[in-house]
């Protein structure tokens, strides 16, 4: 077996995530996997013990896992005209999104290019909905840890059941086994109740995973209403025939009782999403990404940040595509959510690092990759070598964690994915002397 060198990356402040942070802090890599983790000392120490060469690399800013980008359409990285607009609502929203999506467009190479676009922001693992085929290849190709989701949407029951499912189940099936493979039922009111029904199916016969948008539109908030009786009993075949036939109830609820929630699912966005929503959320041990900046730019209202953090909710961290927001950097999510939660009154010392949890382990956890073999999102032995590298002062803890989280926006300094660097900038490379892998 062909031994792997042993490369100790140390910096002024490591953030394992699942352990305390660390200031002058290392880990060790060999090949894609990390060897050790702890203070620069004993690392070396521990090295050296066990009789491994090993080359240092020492960064004086922050060292924290890769950045998981929980919701993201990588083939819309070529409609930015769009999301540099300003709009009064999902619809408005809409209007100006579909006639350019409906030019020519090379997919391939946009979804490409938003990787690339990632990889520079600190990204090593993302969930990307995949509208057109022609993207489907991106994470794979990119050397991108996540899941690659087929997006459904706009099936009617009838077209389903003729033609839907054997479409859909063709789609997937035919999609990079690498990194994962997983559907992304639109939202609840652009499908109609039979593919809500049966995707749960189709994906966990696979062993797969399911994204969809929910609270993304004030249609799917709860409401007051005056009919009382049990509204799963009646034969209704979509959200709108039930809100015409006078119901109230929440799209959350409704999704819940056709099985889509689950540990196995994670949600965007969850704008619209009152108390007992959110407690469904948790019950079913479903995570919601967090997407502030698009919600902003769609027209929508903040996201309930602080009740999620104070109920103890699992998030994670999405930035949509760049046909809604500004970037594909989640460091600007993290910022905009450590804004809201302090205007929405959550004043706790722990918020910059629940967020910077959330924009790696909760992102990881919420696609399941969080566990066994290639699992990332946190630094501990064992786990992949997916590693961002900020170029943030290091003062102590609490004031470094809370400068990376209000303004860690482009001060990605290097990325690396299962031990490879496939990012550096020039002040990275003239301190470390590392450059990119081009392999």
């Amino acid at each position: 077996m062909t031994a792997f060198p042993v490369t100790l990356y140390s910096a002024a402040l490591v953030l394992p995530v699942t352990a305390p942070p660390i200031l002058d802090g290392a880990i060790a890599v060999r090949g894609e996997r990390i060897l050790h983790v702890g203070s620069r000392t004993w690392v070396e120490q521990s090295l050296e013990e066990r009789g491994l060469p090993f080359t240092h690399v020492r960064w004086d800013g922050v060292l924290t896992p890769g950045l998981v980008n929980a919701h993201t359409h990588l083939q819309y990285t070529g409609m930015s005209e769009v999301g540099r607009g300003q709009y009064k609502g999902f619809e408005d929203w809409a209007k100006a999104f579909n006639p350019v999506y409906d030019e020519p467009h090379d997919w391939a190479a946009d979804a490409k290019l938003g990787a690339e676009q990632m990889i520079g922001a600190g990204v090593t693992a993302a969930a990307d909905i995949v509208t057109d085929p022609e993207a489907a290849r991106a994470l794979h190709d990119a050397g991108l840890a996540g899941i690659t989701y087929w997006e459904v949407i706009d099936w009617t029951n009838d077209e389903w059941r003729t033609q839907g499912r054997a479409e859909v189940e063709a789609a997937l099936d035919s999609l990079p086994t690498r990194p994962g493979t997983g559907l992304s039922p639109h939202a609840p009111y652009s499908l109609e109740i039979m593919p809500l029904l049966e995707i749960p199916d189709i994906v966990r016969e696979r062993g797969s995973r399911i994204h969809i948008h929910l609270g993304e539109s004030g249609i799917e908030r709860e409401f007051d209403h005056d009919r009382n009786e049990p509204w799963q009993n009646l034969e209704l075949g979509s959200l709108l025939e039930l809100r015409q036939a006078g119901f109230g109830t929440s799209a959350t609820e409704y999704v819940d009782h056709l099985g889509v929630l689950g540990p196995d699912c994670h949600i965007a966005h969850g704008v619209y999403m009152s108390e007992s929503d959110r407690a469904i959320l948790r019950a079913r041990g479903t995570t919601v990404a967090l997407c502030p900046r698009s919600n902003e730019v769609i027209g929508l209202d903040a996201p309930p940040v602080a009740a999620y953090l104070r109920e103890g909710s699992p998030i994670a961290v999405g930035t949509d595509s760049l046909s809604s927001s500004p970037s594909l950097d989640p460091m600007a999510d993290v910022a905009s959510l450590f804004r809201i939660a302090r205007n929405q009154g959550y004043s706790h010392d722990d918020l910059a690092e629940r967020l910077l949890r959330a924009a790696t382990l909760g992102g990881a956890h919420a696609m399941g990759i969080d566990e066994g073999v290639g699992r990332t999102g946190y630094l501990a032995v064992g786990t992949n070598a997916d590693l961002a590298f900020f170029d943030v002062p290091v003062t102590d803890v609490t004031e470094t964690l809370t400068t990376l989280a209000e303004s860690g926006e482009g001060r990605a300094a290097a990325t690396v994915t299962a031990g490879r660097v496939r990012y550096a900038t020039a002040a990275f490379t003239a301190t470390t002397g590392v450059q990119e892998d081009h392999r």
